[in-house]
């Protein structure tokens, strides 16, 4: 006996498949518009996704009518303010995922251990445990700092291209925090370079006096994310900096390897 469907059968099963093409398309051209960091326009996101303008015009009607991308008056399309709640919630449920592997850093280290997400050309704290030590440091959640001057934030540009890192740098400014801030782009550019070879970076006082910090980028996430244990000078001597690269190295896999399972449980 054959059995055959039936054409409504098969109409709704490919109404299913041509929907869920649909999402995969849209998250794609989202995630190809956070990519370059501001305006796009049809034709760009077309170069970059390699669907037909008549798609991506389609789709993207969807997402502006949903309050998701927005349509300039230049006709270039930004991602829409409706993301933003969505950014607040995954950056809290990344946050959960990172506590525990932060207080493991500071029962190894001492020091006060961080997440931080490049958000646009701004790196955002969004998770810490503090220190044990009276004297420590502390970074508000949620806080925004330019990434030029700081650990996490010099971690996160050198996880980019030379030359996105360098236009980031361009459209930011770098302005001087401390005597030790480095302010000349092609100074920094030259830093990133030897934080890609040596696996972690460094903040020599440059966002306050006083304070060292160590970062290294998170493997495999969506987002560029960064974890770094930060101190006073005094006690982040270079003993404890060769110490706490390998220390935040392991504990960037285990979180990355968190992530990738989290659907699957529910977090801590």
């Amino acid at each position: 006996m054959t059995t055959q469907q039936s054409p409504a059968s098969g109409t709704a099963e490919n109404r299913a498949a041509s929907g869920v093409q649909s999402v995969e398309r849209s998250f794609g051209l989202l995630e190809i518009m956070a990519d370059a960091g501001g305006e796009v326009t049809l034709s760009q996101l077309a170069a970059t996704s390699g669907l037909p303008l008549p798609t991506i015009h389609r789709l993207m009607r969807t997402l502006v009518g949903g309050g998701y991308v927005r349509q300039e008056l230049s006709r270039k399309y930004a991602l829409g303010a409706r993301l933003i709640r969505l950014g607040e919630s995954a950056s809290k449920l990344l946050g959960s995922w990172a506590r525990p592997h932060l207080a493991e850093l500071v029962d190894r280290l001492g020091e006060t251990a961080n997440l931080a997400i490049l958000d646009g050309d701004e790196v955002v704290y969004i998770a810490q445990v503090p220190s044990k030590h009276s004297m420590r440091m502390f970074t508000e959640v949620g806080r925004r700092v330019l990434p030029h001057c700081t650990g996490v934030g010099k971690a996160l540009l050198a996880q980019l291209p030379e030359a996105q890192a360098k236009a980031l740098l361009i459209r930011t400014g770098m302005p001087r925090h401390t005597p030790n801030t480095v302010t000349r782009v092609g100074d920094l550019l030259a830093q990133l370079r030897d934080i890609r070879e040596r696996g972690y970076a460094l903040d020599e006082g440059e966002q306050e006096v006083g304070v060292r910090c160590v970062a290294v980028s998170v493997p495999d996430l969506p987002a560029r994310a960064a974890l770094s244990i930060s101190g006073p000078t005094a006690r982040v001597t270079d003993d404890v900096v060769g110490q706490a690269a390998p220390a935040l190295h392991e504990a960037a896999a285990a979180f990355a390897t968190d992530v990738a399972s989290g659907a699957d449980r529910e977090p801590s």
